[in-house]
């Protein structure tokens, strides 16, 4: 979910979807367990499958990046995974700082995936004196006061924000100013920032909110059957508020 800024058009500069680039990291996950299993070759409908798309989705995606399969073989299992490292910049390592080394910042220091898919921690901020050059997951915290020179000295383009909400935005800007143009955002607040800045938001409250709905929408049906399939007055008012293919947005629009 991205929030917080002006949006840029909906494909980029070699012309591929937004939506494209938000499934890569799909495919990459389902392409890297193949590969850790040996698999060589993978049919578009198996891997669609791992990836929870549909077939035809994933044939149109990969066919931007130029890869198109062989017929009655599949695709090249290792070739896909450089293919869609390359697309996504990981084939290089990406300095990253963490700022707020509370418990969600220090679950996310000690996250052993960050470095594996070409994501290293090269700093940890927090604004509390009392945290100041104590470890965690084995790197030195250091103080907020020195962010501006962290961030040059370690060439950081992406930074994490897990602070409480008040501070989020004036932690943004401080980033954006010291050169930081693409942000992760774990504060549950809108960030406002330039063109130019990618921000990308994960709010676990608000996805819990929405598994809620769906749990009181299913209740509702469950309600309706026992009833003899009468639906009740709130499962039709919901039946009118739908689109016209009766989906709800799994994720919430930025």
């Amino acid at each position: 979910m991205a929030t917080g800024r002006t949006h840029r058009p909906a494909t980029r500069s070699r012309g591929i979807p937004e939506a494209t680039v938000a499934r890569l990291p799909l495919y990459l996950r389902a392409l890297t367990a193949l590969s850790e299993r040996s698999v060589p070759t993978v049919s578009s409908e198996e891997l669609a499958a791992a990836a929870g798309v549909n077939s035809a989705k994933l044939r149109k995606d990969f066919s931007y990046l130029g890869s198109y399969g062989t017929r009655g073989v599949g695709y090249d299992v290792e070739y896909l995974v450089y293919q869609i490292s390359r697309e996504l910049g990981l084939t290089q390592d990406w300095p990253v700082v963490i700022v707020g080394i509370g418990n969600l910042g220090a679950a996310l220091a000690n996250y052993g995936g960050f470095a594996s898919r070409g994501f290293r921690v090269a700093a940890l901020i927090d604004a509390d004196p009392a945290m100041a050059g104590k470890p965690v997951a084995g790197i030195p915290v250091q103080h907020s006061d020195d962010l501006e020179k962290i961030i040059q000295d370690n060439g950081v383009s992406i930074g994490v924000i897990a602070t409480p909400a008040g501070a989020a935005q004036a932690v943004c800007e401080r980033l954006v100013a010291a050169g930081v143009t693409s942000i992760l955002n774990f504060a549950p607040t809108v960030l406002s920032v330039p063109d130019g800045v990618d921000v990308r938001k994960v709010d676990l409250s608000i996805e819990l909110q929405i598994l809620a709905f769906h749990e009181q929408r299913k209740a509702g049906e469950g309600a309706a059957a026992s009833d003899g399939g009468v639906p009740t007055a709130a499962a039709r008012n919901e039946s009118a508020d739908q689109g016209p293919d009766g989906d709800m947005p799994a994720v919430m629009p930025a």
